[in-house]
């Protein structure tokens, strides 16, 4: 059973993708075990960007079954309707009309049960791919990628983490952000949660969201500060009156954040911060 690590943030911009793409590599060079990448930020997938010599291995598109009411059958008797919890069939009896959103279904099956006149049927719609790359040195990266306009995000997520090529030791999950639905479901088999942040105060305050969800859904976790020396000491103030690890810092720095502006953020490291994400691995190699 693959050792799953989770890498989320409460808002955008703090720089866990970079995290994310640095401790794969850290692993894969420091642990002698084999580990994938996962791209779990579906709807703007860029763990690729930093591994520019790869190829696909497979790709594969993401569909999910949609009702489709045939109005020759359909008496409107508006019971699918009010079974659809998520407001994705439209009926105007009157007008002898009745859609579905496809957009807004989410595969539940509860109209199918409404239905009495064998007026539904099932369809496909697809809402993304999953991709699988060789990225060099026998490293493994799988994504999912939304297509665009759709709010499914969950759903290709699960399908992604479900269609995982290969057996690995350790997964390494890169979250969307936030503290939404996407971010439950990327978590949810995860074994730990690595939460990355800024000492800003936009940074503590969705800092604590996710902390809380955290708690909510049972997960251990520890944080880890990027940007470090910016804003002020709150988080770690934070931290301590929370009893949460920290796990490590990357001090803010003009030189690091034009490496990862060029892409160049993993092959380029700086020695000292190679050293932090070292620590990081250690740390995980005690949690399995």
């Amino acid at each position: 059973m693959a050792f799953k690590v989770a890498i989320a943030s409460g808002k955008g911009g703090t720089g866990k993708t970079t995290f994310a793409v640095n401790l794969f590599s850290s692993i894969n060079e420091n642990w002698t075990r084999s580990v994938q990448l996962v791209d779990c930020d579906v709807e703007e997938p860029n763990d690729l960007l930093f591994f520019p010599n790869f190829s696909v291995k497979s790709e594969k598109p993401v569909e999910h079954v949609i009702p489709e009411i045939d109005t020759a059958k359909c008496t409107f008797c508006k019971k699918c309707e009010d079974y659809c919890e998520f407001n994705a069939i439209v009926m105007m009896p009157s007008m002898q009309y009745a859609t579905v959103n496809k957009d807004l279904c989410h595969s539940c099956g509860a109209c199918f049960v409404a239905c009495e006149f064998d007026a539904i049927h099932e369809t496909t719609d697809t809402i993304g791919t999953v991709t699988n790359y060789n990225i060099g040195n026998e490293m493994s990266l799988m994504e999912g990628n939304l297509r665009i306009g759709s709010p499914l995000q969950t759903i290709l997520i699960k399908d992604l983490k479900n269609n995982l090529v290969g057996e690995h030791d350790i997964l390494i999950y890169d979250a969307p952000p936030g503290t939404s639905c996407p971010v439950v479901e990327t978590i949810s088999d995860a074994d730990f949660v690595i939460l990355v942040t800024e000492p800003t105060p936009f940074g503590v305050y969705d800092l604590k969201l996710t902390v809380d969800l955290l708690r909510e859904v049972n997960k251990p976790f520890g944080v880890f500060v990027n940007k470090a020396g910016l804003g002020n000491s709150e988080v770690y103030e934070f931290l301590k009156a929370e009893n949460i690890d920290l796990l490590g810092e990357i001090p803010f720095s003009k030189e690091y954040a034009g490496l990862y502006s060029k892409g160049e953020i993993v092959r380029c490291v700086p020695l000292e911060f190679a050293k932090v994400y070292k620590e990081v691995v250690e740390y995980l190699k005690k949690l399995n």
